[in-house]
This record gives C-alpha cells, structure tokens and sequence, in this order.
C-alpha cells in the first residue's frame, strides 16, 4: 500500500514563492533606458506609453504611476543622453581645445541615438539638469576666452546645429554619394569622389572634422575682432 505523506509547509511557501512572477522595481533610469532602446528600433512614430509598459512588464496604470507623459519621458531620456557628453573640458583646456572635445564626445553620443536627434533638439532644456550644466561650461569657457556674451549663445546654437547635423550624417550609407547612372557625366564632382575614397578616411567623420575647425576657428576669429 502506498503511504502518503503530506508536503512540508516550508517546501510549498518556497514553491509558492519561486512560481510567483518578480514585480518589475522601476525607477527614472530604468524607465529613460526603455523608453531609449524602443525609439532606437522603431522610431517616435511607433512610440506608444502602451509599447513601453509592455516591455518593462508592467500595466500601462503602474508607469502612469512613475512618469505623467511621453513629454516628461523625453526629458528623462534627455538626461540619460546628456550624460555622455562631456564638457567638463571646458575648466582645463583652451577654449579651442575644448571645443573639439566636446563637440567631439556629443557627435558620437547622437550618432549612436541618431532617431532622438529631431526631438532632443527641440526640446525644451528647464527639466534637465545636465544639459543646463553643459551649457554653464560651455558659456564659462567663451567667457574667459574673452568672447563677447551676446555672442555665446548664437555660437552654441551653431555647433550644435552642425553637430547634430554630422551625427545624422555619420548614420548615412557609405554610398550616399555614388552617382548611380550618371556615373561618367560629372567629372568634376567624381574626381573629387574619388580622392576622398583614396584617403581611406570615413567620409563622415572626415567631413565632421573639416566642418568643425572651420567653425571653431570662425568662431575664435570673431571673438578676436
């Protein structure tokens, strides 16, 4: 006769315990860090506060509990963006430096987050910390290079605009610029094509550079005069 026993009660609250699902902790970064790797695989168009509460696994009610609107989110991921790009420079090195730094550390963090580019820079800085803190740098080295304040946030404004420009442009296909068939009738244009190529320097990157001395050594100049 088979003799039955009945489970210890410290086995069945620990099976009890290991079958139940964890609860998802969430916080600002985990949320931002989310919200970020979504935009990267589908674009803001196919954004959706439904999309992201799926796949941190929980309801859309429990991160309505953490984040009010999408337009807070941005400033989150804004924040978590932001971090990489370092403008700390600013306190020792020559403005000149600086700036090639910096704009150097912020082509690269925004060619990674290529699809963030037409909201971040449109996007309103009083909710996010380290981007103020940024331009304080920013500003504080054109300030005791002597640049005329006026004049800071305009030369802001331009690398920056240059600077989201290149990182688009760092996301091109390498044949952006094959002429396809008119191959043959633009002599001038495929000349200068085929130098480039004969570098073996990324175009991208070479154009990144080549654009922003000019601009750093316009700015300066102007500082200057």
């Amino acid at each position: 006769m088979r003799e039955h026993t009945l489970p210890d009660e410290s086995d069945t609250a620990n099976r009890r315990r290991a079958g139940r699902p964890r609860s998802v902790i969430l916080d600002h970064e985990l949320i931002a860090r989310a919200a970020l790797k979504l935009l990267a695989e589908g674009g803001y168009a196919a954004f959706t506060m439904s999309a992201l509460a799926r796949s941190l696994s929980v309801s859309p009610s429990a991160l309505y509990n953490h984040v009010n609107s999408k337009q807070e989110l941005m400033q989150w991921i804004q924040e978590l963006v932001m971090a990489g790009v370092d403008s700390s420079v600013f306190a020792t090195l020559p403005l000149n430096e600086a700036l090639f730094e910096w704009a150097q550390t912020y082509r690269d963090v925004f060619a990674e987050h290529a699809p963030l580019i037409p909201l971040i820079a449109v996007l309103p800085v009083s909710e996010s910390p380290r981007t103020l803190e940024m331009y304080e740098e920013v500003a504080g080295g054109f300030v005791r290079a002597g640049h005329d304040q006026a004049a800071i946030v305009p030369a802001i404004v331009a690398l920056e605009s240059f600077i989201f420009g290149s990182a688009l442009d760092a996301t091109a296909p390498l044949d952006i610029f094959d002429p396809g068939q008119y191959t043959g009738k633009l002599p001038q244009f495929e000349g200068a094509l085929e130098a480039q190529r004969a570098t073996g320097k990324n175009s991208a990157d070479a154009a990144f550079l080549t654009g922003l001395r000019a601009i750093i050594a316009g700015l300066l100049s102007t500082a200057a005069g």
